[in-house]
């Protein structure tokens, strides 16, 4: 039996859905339009009849009918669902539990879960006057789904057995745990704690974030629901399904490190506001952000803590590419208790935020130290950050500017940059450098496989197909391709950019070419830290080996480039 989805997309098309909503017009195969989710003045919109979705090259919003209902209607998955079903005249059936997937089964335990937590608050009043005395709202207790959890061990686990639901998905959802000395019992996750749920980009609950209304020796303020089926940490923001549209409308966006920094903003009108939640920000989180907008503002906590998390996850952003800011709290504030004080007082300071590099500058300017000192830790603190700037424009501008405010001579500034090895620099990791790297090497495969899934199956391909898969496999390896994940972006990229070419297979070539010579620059860069290492070592017979083949990566390179430059001049 089809499921209340599937018949709705039979019998709606998405070019009258979304031309219900904004005007489209042709542009070859698809359709086009300005965006409805951010401001421009060229159309950047595009919606594919045949695949029955929607692509923005400007703001990256994507999806289906449900989605963009959801993302235009502002409204969860099920209100998009009962607006959808009606248009498309069908009556919604309840699924049975034996058809429904795992994830699906999980979500329903959650939104139970979530409903259950909600009404405790409610029965709550000594939690209920805490989030009032925070300056929390009744509405927005109700946006944001806050709840409480009672302090039984089984409370919870007892309610939601009632509602049908066995242990192991309770145990699945991450809400209960097994009894460790007592095999085969459980007991709540959640104890005596605010609740806070984690939304998908549906806007459904997916984990829950606990936070003690009276804090207790060695138990954890906060405590964060562990990684299930629904919930990766490492991959969700909390607040992105609400900040996600005024992102991309402001185009930039605030990150706080807990949920009453996120609430209280969102309250006061800083929707473009999302939080880390008090966990490390990875390369996952903020590739989210920086494709709904690259400019980012770090709001976090004014102590030394709230420093190095926003100094560390600031130089993980500049590593992407990001326009990073750094808003100077003051020690003992957060952004919550600005905001409890006055909405303008906190605005004040987000006007005074600045790039990180200005921000750390001024802080040792007016710090008072030697200039013996300041020397040192413009080598230590501020270069290393100039380095990772991916632009050697924005390099040689900072470089400037280090220069004017210090008195210290650009020459001896661009010396001591070219002393700083990605080694040196502090902010990426082994593991974070090897996701950089194949985030590019992504973005270029992805480009490919575009072409190929946009020409596969058509009379005239213009271009070897089973060849170019073959090559691209061969080139990016199997593990690579079959991680490309969701290829909608780049099948919309090439038709739109490519239609009209009648030199594809030269384009592809160029775009193999871009790959192969990704692979070796990295391989290059590997070597040159390599090379570092056994100079300090002082180990000649490894140095000269490693120089031996930083040359015959360096011919390989030169090779590929005048390749592309040949086929430039011949064009």
């Amino acid at each position: 039996m089809s499921s209340n989805v599937d018949r709705i997309k039979e019998r709606l098309n998405i070019v009258d859905v979304v031309g219900s909503y904004i005007k489209l017009e042709r542009a070859g195969s698809n359709l086009k339009a300005k965006c409805p989710f951010h401001t421009e003045r060229t159309p950047s919109f595009f919606v594919s009849p045949e695949r029955g979705t929607y692509y923005c090259f400007g703001c990256q919003a994507k999806g289906d009918i449900f989605t963009f209902v959801q993302e235009f209607e502002g409204l969860d998955f099920p209100g998009a669902l009962k607006i959808l079903a009606h248009r498309a005249g069908i009556e919604l059936t309840r699924e049975s539990q034996e058809s429904r997937t795992e994830k699906d089964k999980l979500l329903q335990v959650m939104e139970v879960a979530t409903i259950f937590f909600e009404g405790e608050l409610q029965k709550n009043p000594e939690t209920l006057n805490y989030l009032k005395k925070r300056g929390v709202k009744a509405e927005t207790l109700k946006e944001w789904r806050i709840g409480f959890a009672p302090l039984d061990w089984q409370e919870t686990l007892s309610y939601l057995k009632q509602k049908g639901f066995p242990e192991d998905d309770l145990k699945k959802a991450g809400l209960v745990k097994e009894a460790p000395e007592r095999p085969g019992r459980f007991y709540d996750v959640f104890r005596g704690r605010i609740i806070f749920p984690v939304f998908d980009q549906a806007g459904r609950s997916i984990a829950f974030s606990g936070r003690l209304l009276v804090e207790e020796k060695e138990v954890p303020k906060y405590l964060n629901s562990p990684e299930t089926p629904l919930f990766n940490k490492s991959e969700v923001l909390y607040g992105l399904q609400a900040a996600k549209s005024a992102i991309r409308k402001k185009n930039y966006s605030i990150l706080v490190e807990g949920q009453m920094d996120l609430i209280l903003s969102h309250q006061e009108g800083f929707n473009n506001t999302v939080a880390s939640s008090g966990t490390a920000l990875t390369l996952n989180q903020l590739s989210r952000l920086n494709r709904l907008s690259p400019r980012i503002i770090f709001a976090y906590d004014g102590d030394e803590a709230g420093l190095e998390a926003a100094d560390r996850s600031a130089k993980l952003a500049l590593s992407l590419g990001m326009n990073v800011k750094i808003v100077p709290i003051p020690a003992g504030e957060d952004p919550a208790s600005l905001l409890s004080q006055s909405k303008e007082k906190y605005s004040d300071f987000l006007k005074k935020s600045s790039h990180i590099i200005d921000f750390h500058l001024e802080r040792l300017l007016s710090s008072g130290i030697s200039q013996r000192k300041l020397d040192q830790e413009l080598k230590e603190r501020i270069l290393p950050l100039v380095k990772i700037l991916p632009s050697s424009i924005d390099q040689a501008r900072f470089i400037g500017e280090i220069a004017e405010k210090t008195s210290v001579r650009a020459q001896a500034l661009w010396d001591d940059l070219g002393k700083v090895s990605s080694e040196d620099s502090p902010n990426l990791d082994a593991k974070e450098r090897e996701q950089i790297r194949m985030d590019r090497k992504e973005m270029i495969a992805s480009k490919i496989m575009g072409v190929i899934v946009w020409r596969e199956g058509l009379e005239n391909p213009k271009l070897n197909i089973k060849e170019a898969r073959k090559r691209l496999t061969h080139i990016a390896g199997e593990k690579l391709i079959s991680g490309l994940g969701d290829k909608e972006e780049a099948v919309f990229e090439a038709e739109a950019y490519y239609t009209d070419k009648d030199n594809l297979e030269e384009i592809v070539e160029d775009l193999f070419v871009s790959l192969e010579e990704e692979i070796l620059r990295w391989q290059f860069s590997d070597i040159m830290r390599e090379l570092s290492l056994a100079e300090r070592a002082k180990d000649l017979e490894k140095t000269k080996s490693l120089l031996s083949s930083c040359r015959e990566i360096g011919e390989k390179i030169n090779t590929l480039s005048a390749q592309k430059a040949r086929r430039f001049l011949n064009f």
